[in-house]
């Protein structure tokens, strides 16, 4: 995939536990400066996310069910609820890992949904921890975000066994098609590795780290 528009395909990540307003300020300037795509923070920072990015195309996503996705599902749904109503433009949630390892695909893909509902048309991805499932799992949990109609699988939170892989973005990409969204993250921290998840069918990357990925 050509890169010169590395920028546009970036979500400029901050979910720190102690990120403070002048960690966020530096995250919306720097997403200004670099016209990244969107900013990923966490729901506590939409307000002022939107008070800093005003004016600017650049988005903003914040998580729901993050990082464990082993809550209520709902209070994931709450929780998307009250995001839309803070202004969130995209939302990137957790499904319940250990669901997963039991086989519970039913459960996961009605909880996706119920998600997608309360985000009102607004651009859904499913973190699946890819690092944590085996591949038949990956290939089930990509299957069930797009027959709950979500609109990205997203490999990882960053917080769990590992980060985002070319395997698992390969895996992910045979089995959702060539039109859905895949967003590769979880260390990815230097331009190689992002082109090397897009080169696997990637089509959105997260960092903490997105002014080195411009860096040749």
């Amino acid at each position: 995939m050509p890169t010169q528009n590395l920028n546009e395909l970036i979500e400029h990540t901050l979910l720190r536990a102690d990120a403070t307003l002048a960690d966020i300020v530096r995250l919306a300037d720097e997403a200004k400066q670099h016209r990244f795509h969107a900013v990923v923070i966490n729901s506590h920072w939409i307000a002022d996310m939107r008070r800093l990015l005003g004016g600017s195309e650049v988005k903003i996503v914040t998580v729901v069910g993050f990082p464990l996705g082993a809550m209520l599902s709902k209070g994931k749904a709450a929780e998307t609820k009250a995001a839309v109503e803070a202004g969130a433009d995209e939302i990137d949630m957790v499904i319940n890992i250990g669901a997963a390892k039991e086989g519970h695909w039913d459960f996961i893909e009605h909880e996706i949904h119920e998600i997608v509902s309360m985000a009102q048309g607004r651009t859904v991805k499913v973190i699946i921890e890819s690092a944590g499932l085996t591949p038949a799992e990956i290939v089930e949990a990509s299957r069930r975000t797009v027959a709950a109609r979500a609109h990205f699988v997203k490999t990882s939170t960053g917080y769990g066994p590992g980060g985002a892989t070319v395997e698992a973005v390969q895996l992910i990409r045979e089995t959702v098609g060539c039109q859905f969204g895949i967003k590769a993250s979880g260390g990815i921290k230097d331009r190689a590795k992002a082109e090397a998840m897009l080169d696997a069918g990637a089509t959105r990357i997260g960092t903490s780290v997105g002014p080195m990925l411009l860096v040749p």
